[in-house]
């Protein structure tokens, strides 16, 4: 079993910065995947973000790329989202979620894959 527990979450002004955090409990950081979803007030929720195992792959929702950066520190267990030039349309709940077995390459962003999901943190934006 896998807890994930996000924190960092706020309000911004547009332009600025928020950076998210997401704790993982109890699994073989050798075979999991992390991702950040996200889901804004109407609408699907959406893939933002994945990091593989090793840290040394990573993939990008094309409205984020070159303004977010997900990283991750094995050695804490922890995933994060580095959100800069934040927009409006940023606002939303962001979720991390992990799977195990099956690295990020395959359906980074398939939703039905990922059986460990936190409560989400939410990422208000203002203009």
């Amino acid at each position: 079993q896998v807890q994930l527990v996000e924190s960092g979450g706020g309000s911004v002004q547009a332009g600025g910065s928020l950076r998210l955090s997401c704790a993982a409990s109890a699994y073989t950081r050798s075979t999991i995947c992390m991702v950040w979803f996200r889901q804004a007030p109407g609408k699907e929720r959406e893939g933002v973000a994945a990091i593989s195992a090793s840290g040394t792959w990573t993939y990008y929702a094309g409205s984020v790329k070159g303004r977010f950066t997900i990283s991750r520190d094995n050695a804490k267990n922890t995933v994060y989202l580095q959100m800069d030039s934040l927009k409006p349309e940023d606002t939303a709940m962001y979720y991390c979620a992990a799977r195990l077995g099956v690295d990020c390459y395959w359906r980074p962003f398939g939703e039905d894959g990922y059986a460990y999901w936190g409560q989400g943190t939410q990422v208000t934006v203002s203009s």
